[in-house]
């Protein structure tokens, strides 16, 4: 199974910069990156984290495929 999501355009539509991103997240940068490339899977909580930031149900962020 794979996770793909739609971090970079939720986080575009918001304004956010992926500094921005990761110090609301509270992690780095980096790990937004990899996310928004799909190199990375998040947590649970970090996904329902990013969920709340965006203020979006966490399905809308992730999907699996």
């Amino acid at each position: 199974m794979n996770v793909r999501n739609n971090m970079q355009k939720f986080r575009s539509d918001r304004g956010f910069t992926q500094e921005e991103l990761a110090e609301k997240a509270q992690v780095s940068r980096q790990t937004i990156i990899a996310i928004e490339k799909g190199n990375y899977t998040p947590s649970v909580l970090l996904a329902l984290k990013i969920a709340r930031i965006f203020r979006r149900p966490v399905e809308d962020i992730f999907t699996i495929s």
